[in-house]
């Protein structure tokens, strides 16, 4: 195989987000028919990279087939879908959109149920009162199962969440939910509450390398070209160019160098957290500049180079 297969959400809110993160990284994606909706494309600027639209589902049993080298997908999807899903795929880098919590939540009726222990109280009292196992509604199974166990909790039963889960405990069909969110807006419309210590992972969109594709030498080049692209811009949305007109340049130099975070580059030129600009600018000033800009960087190239990806390959 001497191309990189990348995959991308076939639809909704994470396509979308998905192709615009590409489009900033110059990473610009042509379907083959011109058309969203088409199943394939390409990446005009990287020639040896084909791209294939999926389904959330589909992108995680590639990765996990070795089909595709990379995929775009959440987190949660791929430590639920994939048995051992270490040993088959490696995050290589979060990407910033697509957050959501995977959480328990119980009834907001339940005051003496805050965290995992207490909910512990309750799977024990169920069953000598009731006779019967506590049920947990979730469609992420096999994560529910593992952060359970790892909190010593046995006596439950989970129901297989086919709709929306977090309607289960008003319906009747479960007492308590484990589900993603985003805000908890819908948890609370539905009269549940997360537990304190109740979220199970937090999630959002990656860039997922599989560990049982082929990767001869084309697609290792591919992948560093793709996440060197997208860490550059990435890196770029953390810091602000500040660049200082006049003054002495040793003192200049120094003043920059007493504020922690600071990167010099270079004929007055420093690089810093954004939040920090203003702070660099008036230290700048008070030590002899005439003028202080303050600039937005579209992409920031580390001569290092993507480190994620030389880690992976290099455990390859």
């Amino acid at each position: 195989m001497s191309r990189l297969i990348l995959a991308i959400p076939s639809k909704g809110r994470l396509q979308e987000a998905s192709m615009a993160l590409l489009d900033e990284a110059g990473l610009a994606v042509q379907s083959a028919g011109g058309k969203l909706r088409d199943y394939t494309g390409t990446m005009p600027s990287l020639p040896r990279v084909d791209v294939q639209f999926m389904q959330a589902a589909e992108i995680i049993a590639a990765l996990g087939e070795g089909a595709v080298h990379l995929g775009i997908c959440g987190e949660d999807l791929l430590r639920e879908g994939l048995d051992e899903p270490d040993d088959k795929a490696q995050v290589l880098k979060q990407l910033g959109f697509g957050h959501a919590d995977m959480v328990i939540a119980v009834p907001r009726a339940w005051i003496d149920v805050e965290t995992v222990a207490d909910l512990d109280d309750v799977c024990h009292s169920f069953v000598e009162r009731r006779g019967r196992r506590l049920r947990v509604a979730t469609k992420f199974m096999r994560l529910t199962r593992q952060f359970f166990g790892a909190a010593g909790i046995s006596d439950y039963r989970i129901v297989e969440s086919l709709g929306a889960t977090e309607g289960a405990p008003n319906a009747g069909t479960a007492e308590i939910i484990v589900d993603i969110t985003s805000t908890g807006e819908t948890l609370a419309a539905n009269g549940l509450k997360i537990l304190r210590d109740g979220v199970m992972l937090k999630s959002q969109a990656c860039l997922i390398a599989s560990r049982k594709a082929y990767w001869n030498d084309p697609p290792k080049l591919a992948l560093r070209q793709i996440l060197g692209r997208i860490e550059a811009v990435a890196d770029a949305k953390r810091l602000s160019l500040v660049t200082a007109f006049g003054g002495n340049p040793t003192t200049i130099i120094a003043a920059a160098n007493a504020l922690a975070g600071t990167t010099a580059l270079g004929d007055g030129r420093f690089t810093i957290a954004k939040a920090q600009s203003a702070t660099l600018a008036e230290a700048l000033r008070a030590a002899g500049a005439q003028m202080v800009t303050a600039q937005k960087i579209d992409a920031l190239h580390r001569a290092d180079g993507p480190k994620a990806a030389d880690a992976f390959l290099s455990a390859l």
